[in-house]
């Protein structure tokens, strides 16, 4: 690869940014993808994508290089959808500053290096952050510069900042204002978002049937469901007709503390209806730090967390790396949606979605794990309205 002087050396890093200048002999490092780390001989330099571009040199092959060297993550199919999602999907609550403050770069930063490792599912919803998460990941999509059908992009109707709406009218105008948000021409699913807190029959009734008309509009590809409490999707799959719903999110049911999913899976697949699992790390339940203080789970359980946490870090493991792959390693969730915000948590999952792809799971940890969680296993919590 030339164009850049004798003796040029370079290789890829993860950093987190850096300004400088280029002199004789000096390093610079370049992050907010995956840039090059290089010697550059001589010069002042802006460190940006447009001064790489303007070596003698195919930037774009570079990432792709890295990513084979890395490793890409798993395709797998969605239901009868016929989409194939990364198994690690990109959760984009946390870019509507969910969590805490993202800036734009670092959005930027994240999207891209999570495209470059191969993960091409992002979620998000106008709930998220009152509209800013959709706006976001808008411009990051935008930033990647490639064609709209190398990634899917999913987002939600019915719950927004002021409440919960499922109207027919409602869901018609949210998808127009998503796709403004998000700059894009069509979202390949439109889910109704957590449909335990509406009328089901309202959902069955006039919800679907109003995504049904966006789809033939040319709005949507494909339509989803979601929500906490599992029976929720059988009640809707088992009124509408066979094939008006074609995959379900599912949250907090699919990790080594909360496997209940599992049982869901063989109606699911009958169905032919995809399943994306989200919140592996059970909203925070699953993690050194423990849960934030509004976490609705029970005393119980958030002792046993804690519990298996401190087991974990003895034992010199990470229970969120082990958590994310005891979800990865079920091949019928078609991905596993985790918040993230920064390249950090990017190559976090990637690497553990890789390692588990690589040499299997921890079985004797996760084992470990099930037994501190067995006094509490498959507890879960109240979420939405009562149903008539």
């Amino acid at each position: 690869m030339g164009g850049m002087g004798d003796g040029a050396l370079w290789r890829w890093w993860f950093v987190t940014s850096v300004r400088g200048n280029g002199a004789d002999g000096k390093t610079l490092r370049m992050d907010g993808d995956l840039w090059l780390v290089f010697r550059l001989l001589g010069g002042e330099v802006e460190l940006s994508r447009k001064i790489l571009e303007t070596f003698d040199f195919d930037f774009e092959f570079c990432a792709e290089t890295m990513a084979s060297s890395l490793g890409k993550v798993e395709l797998r199919t969605l239901g009868n959808t016929g989409l194939k999602l990364s198994c690690v999907g990109f959760g984009a609550s946390p870019l509507g500053n969910v969590f805490g403050p993202v800036s734009e770069d670092d959005a930027i930063a994240s999207v891209r290096l999570a495209f470059s490792l191969g993960i091409n599912f992002f979620d998000t919803s106008p709930y998220y952050g009152g509209t800013l998460s959709e706006k976001v990941l808008g411009k990051t999509l935008k930033a990647l510069n490639v064609p709209r059908n190398e990634y899917i992009v999913s987002t939600k109707c019915g719950r927004y900042a002021e409440g919960f709406d499922f109207s027919a009218e409602r869901v018609t105008k949210s998808i127009d204002e998503s796709l403004a948000r998000l700059q894009l021409d069509y979202v390949d699913i439109l889910q109704c978002h957590d449909i335990e807190f509406g009328n089901l029959d309202q959902i069955v009734n006039e919800t679907i049937p109003a995504l049904q008309k966006l789809k033939e509009a040319g709005k949507i590809r494909f339509i989803g469901i979601t929500g906490l409490p599992l029976e929720v999707f059988t009640y809707v799959l088992d009124r509408v007709p066979p094939g008006t719903v074609d995959v379900i999110l599912s949250y907090c049911h699919y990790s080594v503390n909360d496997s209940t999913l599992d049982d869901l899976i063989p109606y699911l697949k009958s169905k032919g209806v995809g399943v994306i699992s989200a919140s592996p790390l059970a909203m925070g339940l699953l993690t050194e730090a423990g849960p934030p203080e509004w976490h609705p789970a029970s005393s119980e359980l958030k002792s046993a967390s804690q519990a298996a946490a401190a087991f974990c870090q003895k034992k010199g493991k990470n229970i969120s790396k082990l958590a994310m792959q005891y979800s990865l390693s079920n091949k019928d969730i078609s991905s596993v949606l985790v918040g993230m915000n920064s390249v950090k948590q990017v190559e976090e999952n990637v690497a553990a979605a890789i390692e588990l792809a690589n040499n299997g799971k921890d079985e004797e940890t996760l084992s470990e794990l099930e037994a501190i969680f067995k006094p509490v296993k498959n507890q879960t919590w109240p979420s939405g309205i009562q149903q008539s």
